[in-house]
């Protein structure tokens, strides 16, 4: 049996309030849980107390069963310092989209063209002074 440990939703429209479960990866996420192991309210400010609270001694013997905790909850493992904190990097959250990147080629291609028309005036008129001199 695949093991997760996860929030299972909670809590009135636009209210939410989060149970922090052991369960069968199977099930849905607010459906059958094995065992509640704590609460988050993201509500609380950062620094409350409250915000998060986990039985950790539970938490561990699941982790030891093999629970694999979702990202939401292995961040708050993190902070609790019961894992090492794992390193993250994703490298196309920076990144423009297609459409965006489409939209300064073209713009580099127009000021491209807009700086060569402005130069080649700017290169006939001594010419043109020359030819006149002469």
């Amino acid at each position: 049996m695949a093991m997760k440990i996860r929030l299972a939703r909670g809590g009135s429209k636009k209210r939410p309030h989060y149970s922090i479960v052991a369960s069968d990866s199977r099930m849905p996420r607010d459906g059958r849980f094995i065992e509640k192991l704590g609460t988050y309210n993201p509500l609380l400010p950062k620094d409350s107390e409250d915000r998060v609270k986990m039985n950790m001694e539970r938490v561990q013997y699941w982790l030891s069963q093999g629970a694999q905790p979702t990202d939401r909850i292995a961040r708050m493992l993190e902070a609790a310092g019961v894992r090492e904190k794992a390193t993250r990097a994703n490298m196309k959250k920076a990144e423009p989209g297609d459409k965006a990147k489409k939209r300064a080629e073209e713009k580099a291609a127009k000021s491209a063209q807009a700086s060569e028309a402005a130069a080649a005036p700017a290169e006939e008129a001594p010419a043109a002074e020359e030819a006149a001199s002469e």
